[in-house]
């Protein structure tokens, strides 16, 4: 075969690491299912995967890049975010690479990446973070309105950010986290923990 042929560009597997909350978010959106048949809500959520809180979401009857672009806009704003110091994770769904979020990503001063096309595990913060949402106890199978849509996220995200015990942050909640409290949290638990010990030796052999 003498012709050209197209060569696939190699996509190297993005590396998402954070020292501190506002520095790396990841983004995503996800479906919830509606009682109308072929109806769903659009959640929008976006989290800082240093201190896993959910900076912003947003429950939306379609997915657009305009409905990102303010979502993103206002939470960048919201945490005072100053030029060059975040960057922003997400896949390769229409609204994540649409000209209008690259756009305000190059206004803001904000760098980006992308997950690797056809790859499923390269968004892991955000997915779990799915996961967490839609299999806890108080989320329904479906939704009667988005007025429900909204109320349920409401109560989950309240939850998540303020009570949520989270395995990837020490068993501190996001919160803690994020406003940098974790370590007082920490030392009290560790002294609470000390105090047992010293209390009742024989409960811990």
């Amino acid at each position: 075969e003498r012709r050209d042929q197209r060569r696939h560009p190699i996509y190297e597997k993005p590396q998402l690491l954070a020292t501190r909350p506002n520095e790396v978010w990841s983004w995503d959106i996800t479906k919830l299912i509606s009682v109308e048949k072929w109806t769903y809500y659009h959640l929008y959520v976006i989290l800082d995967i240093f201190s896993r809180y959910v900076v912003a979401w947003m429950v939306a009857y379609r997915e657009t890049a305009a409905l990102a672009e303010k979502l993103l806009s206002a939470a960048i704003k919201n945490q005072n975010v100053a030029p060059g110091q975040l960057h922003i994770h997400a896949d390769r769904g229409t609204s994540m690479t649409s000209k209008a979020v690259a756009q305000l990503f190059a206004d803001l001063g904000v760098d980006k990446s992308h997950s690797r096309p056809h790859v499923s595990d390269d968004n892991p913060f955000s997915e779990s973070q799915f996961k967490t949402l839609k299999y806890h106890p108080s989320f329904p199978d479906k939704f009667g309105s988005l007025k429900d849509a909204l109320a349920c996220c409401r109560r989950f995200f309240n939850w998540y950010n303020n009570e949520h015990r989270h395995s990837g942050i020490a068993y501190c909640t996001p919160v803690d986290v994020h406003r940098g409290t974790a370590g007082r949290v920490i030392e009290v638990r560790q002294r609470t923990l000390d105090d047992a010990f010293n209390a009742h030796p024989e409960r811990f052999r």
